[in-house]
């Protein structure tokens, strides 16, 4: 199976997600939502009575008769539109959100898990049921691939779908301020102040850091990045002309390796064990999510281990799926100029 911490459309689910016994439950579910955007409660639907629209990245003009006020999202997009100050019309989120330890996940943010329904905390997981009950208005989610909802399981989309009103921002292949921009516009349409103090300072923050890692990769005269993903049988190197970050950085300046025999998607190139060298790089920045191994995870191979760039100590976490907004972006921008001014070429 391909690593799961990096988008790779048409993976087989870890498991089933819907059941003969389930399916009865589901039905009825269906049945009392309704097939358009969710029955309407007392807390549902837009109170101001205003027609709503925006045209998402699969260019659909996605509408409802009111303002979704009931909105379910990937994890990540959750805590992204939380940051524009939509945190009071989440839900449901769906997505590694609780660590096994009880914690929030990273991805989360600032988002309050225990005051959303998880209706899935891993890939190929979505409760439908659950979902239906929630009585969403809105789906929203980042979009890969064409017409790949991210987290939303092939094999039940279109039960999903049937629900509610869908919203893909497309989040590869453009760079980082691109699905910014976009969740920020989604947010507006959605009521969001933009600006709010908390939003303009954000904003100020990840121009300023920006500036600073621009800086930063020009002082350091060619030195040699690569983003890299690690699982129990392979080393992942990704693609920096296809991931919205590592295309930002390099348009600030970043050197990065670049995988000659990349995955049919074009996101990575697959390396075994005794390869993982096949590389030379001054800076590794390692995908630091619960998906992924860690560094102490990674010690007990020998071939991570003889890497130079480990060697050195010249590691740094990578968010392999930002968190985009302003807030949540200004960190990894801040965290990778710290690295890039404090590593060393070593070739």
């Amino acid at each position: 199976m391909p690593n799961p911490g990096f988008p790779t459309p048409g993976r087989p689910t870890r498991r089933t997600l819907l059941t003969a016994a389930g399916a009865v439950g589901l039905g009825a579910a269906l049945a009392a939502c309704g097939s358009g955007s969710g029955t309407k409660g007392a807390d549902s639907g837009g109170a101001d009575g205003r027609a709503w629209s925006f045209t998402d990245d699969r260019g659909r003009a996605v509408t409802a008769k009111n303002t979704p006020r009931r909105i379910v999202a990937f994890t990540g997009t959750a805590a992204a539109l939380h940051d524009f100050g939509l945190g009071d019309r989440i839900v449901g989120v769906f997505g590694e959100t609780r660590r096994a330890d009880g914690k929030a996940d990273p991805a989360a943010g600032d988002l309050d898990i225990d005051k959303v329904t998880i209706v899935g905390n891993a890939w190929g997981e979505f409760g439908i049921e659950k979902y239906a009950a929630l009585r969403p208005d809105l789906l929203v989610t980042h979009m890969y691939d064409p017409d790949a909802l991210w987290y939303v399981p092939d094999e039940s989309k279109d039960k999903i779908l049937a629900l509610a009103p869908s919203v893909a921002v497309t989040t590869a292949r453009v760079p980082l301020p691109e699905p910014i921009k976009r969740y920020a516009a989604l947010a507006e349409s959605l009521g969001a102040d933009l600006g709010a103090k908390r939003v303009t300072e954000a904003k100020a923050r990840f121009e300023t850091a920006a500036e600073t890692l621009r800086q930063a990769a020009k002082a350091a005269g060619g030195l040699k990045v690569m983003a890299a993903s690690g699982s129990a049988d392979l080393f992942y190197v990704t693609n920096p002309a296809l991931s919205t970050d590592l295309m930002y950085f390099r348009d600030l300046g970043v050197d990065f390796v670049v995988p000659d025999a990349l995955d049919p998607q074009g996101y990575f190139e697959s390396l075994s064990w005794e390869n993982a060298g096949k590389y030379e790089a001054d800076l590794i920045l390692l995908d630091n999510r619960s998906t992924a191994l860690q560094p102490a995870d990674l010690a007990a191979k020998p071939a991570w281990s003889a890497l130079p760039a480990v060697k050195a100590g010249q590691v740094a976490p990578w968010d392999a799926v930002p968190r985009f907004s302003w807030l949540g972006a200004a960190p990894l921008l801040e965290s990778l100029a710290k690295a890039v001014q404090g590593a060393k070429k070593l070739g």
